[in-house]
């Protein structure tokens, strides 16, 4: 005969775990009353849960940025849907792991995972919030900026932006913020391209000039003239101010005796392939299976 479960025991399962009422009262039907077996082999079945899940790919989530005087942290961490970043328990999670990183003042992803979290490391901790949530989440990356000029914007903690400014104000380091978080530029300066993607993008406007059949004179001018426009396009420095597109944003720094040292700019799953359901096609599968 079972032991009868008290509402009180189940409470204090919950309270311990985090789990469901149901799943609680499940486990301790199961072990008999037996709380600390019940811990256990909830234990064991997250564990389960999670392997299953590791391959689901997770590009929702949350941007989370800290700051403590002139140090400030962004992080970007995923969940499945967009559902589960909406929830008290994941926003709690993510702001959780963004203060581990400013109080150990982490500055890789490696050392973030293994930061202490209430007892825990944050990977503990990320595997425990996946067997809860019932999806796999992801911390995915983080950053450590420092300067007496920080500027920090965050647009519907989708797009998270810290800029390292020397000289200026506040006010105008949030604006660059901004800023960066609109037109996305690669890099500060021309100085600070990408030397293969300066290069291919060469490559791409020689191929281009050559199709018009001028000579070889003209056509390098025609070259040295696009990779100008794109160096504008893609650095910092080069882009007109987006609350101002009359001023360039050097031209704006200049004025103000500032200078940006850096910038980092998180978007929430950029650079992740994200499924894409195809409902058409998923029905017309279901009814060739069918009449099979």
């Amino acid at each position: 005969m079972s032991t009868p479960i008290s509402a009180s025991l189940v409470k204090e399962l919950r309270e311990r775990t985090g789990a469901g009422m149901m799943e609680c009262k499940k486990a301790l039907t199961e072990s008999n009353g037996d709380i600390e077996a019940a811990i256990e082999a909830m234990r064991i079945s997250g564990q389960a849960k999670v392997a299953k899940k590791a391959g689901r790919i997770a590009a929702e989530g949350l941007i989370i940025v800290k700051q403590n005087g002139n140090t400030s942290v962004m992080v970007e961490i995923n969940s499945e849907t967009d559902f589960v970043a909406k929830g008290d328990d994941f926003k709690g999670f993510c702001n959780d792991v963004a203060d581990a990183a400013l109080a150990n003042r982490t500055t890789n992803l490696d050392a973030l995972l293994v930061a202490p979290l209430n007892g825990k490391t944050v990977e503990e901790i990320r595997k425990d919030m996946i067997a809860k949530i019932g999806e796999n989440l992801n911390v995915r990356r983080v950053c450590l900026v420092e300067s007496d000029n920080l500027g920090v914007y965050l647009h519907g903690a989708k797009i998270g932006v810290i800029v390292a400014m020397n000289g200026g104000d506040v006010a105008l380091a949030k604006d660059i913020a901004m800023h960066v978080a609109a037109s996305r530029p690669v890099c500060v300066s021309d100085k600070d391209i990408d030397p293969e993607l300066l290069a291919k993008e060469r490559t791409i406007a020689m191929a281009k000039a050559q199709e018009s059949g001028k000579p070889a004179n003209i056509v390098e001018k025609m070259v040295d003239g696009q990779i100008a426009k794109f160096l504008k396009e893609v650095t910092l420095l080069g882009q007109p101010f987006v609350k101002d597109p009359e001023t360039i944003v050097e031209k704006l720094l200049k004025s103000n005796s500032a200078t940006v040292v850096s910038f980092e700019r998180f978007e929430v799953g950029e650079g992740i392939e994200k499924k894409v359901d195809n409902f058409a096609e998923e029905v017309m599968q279901q009814v060739n299976a069918a009449g099979k």
